[in-house]
């Protein structure tokens, strides 16, 4: 069994599963584009406690999104994620003085209908190109993060705007969402989250992301590039589709 301090105990069945949903979802994220990280919030919320589910899931995230924009360092937009990343700095300092958390179905709807509009919607304009945009982008999508978690979608919404290939947008989505993480994990240590007690799941299952995202990234290779931008529309879609109907049974339930 894997002692894991003030978290409990797992059973190594449990933590095997968790290891090979690691990889599992990382395969599907260099693969497809996105839908790693949702997938594997679902999983985790299974198990881990809720205090402890949206941090841990983020730490395993920096692992997973660092793996991918290593392997793929050389395809990335340096001047999206400048202008990302100081954005996302803004909205971690905003989130480290939120105290009123909103209620999750407005998020939920919030969120599911931005990313509609970002995908499906009119093509972007000059003004939305802007390094203003991409600021703009970086901090919503950060501050959004430390209440839902899993904001892959809603950043894809945004990188997806900007007419990538599919190697392009592979690396400047996985850099920004290494750098939303990296200060997620910085705000949650600051208001006394404990992650080195969950240290030695957390590797194994980095470990297990990093053999994922090189077999997802093989696969990606042998996928056209409009075959790649529709699956990659398609999936960010049907999660949007999916947080709406999450926050309309809550709802109604």
């Amino acid at each position: 069994m894997i002692e894991l301090l003030g978290a409990g105990i797992l059973d190594p069945v449990t933590v095997l599963l968790l290891t090979l949903a690691a990889g599992f979802t990382s395969f599907l994220t260099a693969a497809v584009g996105i839908g790693g990280g949702v997938l594997l919030l679902a999983i985790l919320a299974s198990v881990l406690p809720v205090a402890a589910l949206i941090p841990v899931h983020g730490l395993v995230q920096v692992g997973s999104n660092g793996n991918r924009a290593w392997m793929t360092r050389q395809h990335l937009d340096g001047r999206m994620f400048r202008y990302f990343a100081v954005g996302a700095l803004l909205g971690a300092i905003v989130a480290s003085f939120v105290v009123v958390q909103l209620p999750l179905q407005v998020i939920q709807f919030s969120v599911a209908l931005f990313i509609l509009y970002l995908v499906w919607g009119p093509k972007p304009s000059k003004r939305q190109l802007s390094r203003r945009g991409r600021m703009l982008a970086g901090g919503v999508t950060t501050l959004v993060s430390m209440f839902v978690g899993a904001t892959g979608p809603l950043v894809a919404g945004f990188v997806h705007r900007q007419d990538y290939d599919k190697l392009q947008l592979t690396a400047t989505f996985a850099s920004c969402m290494t750098f939303q993480h990296v200060l997620k994990m910085l705000v949650f240590s600051a208001v006394g989250f404990a992650f080195w007690q969950w240290l030695p799941l957390v590797l194994l299952m980095v470990a297990s992301g990093a053999v994922g995202t090189w077999l997802g990234l093989k696969a990606l290779h042998k996928v056209s590039g409009k075959q790649f931008k529709r699956l990659f529309r398609l999936v960010v879609s049907v999660m949007a589709l999916r947080l709406l109907w999450q926050a309309g049974s809550a709802y109604l339930g």
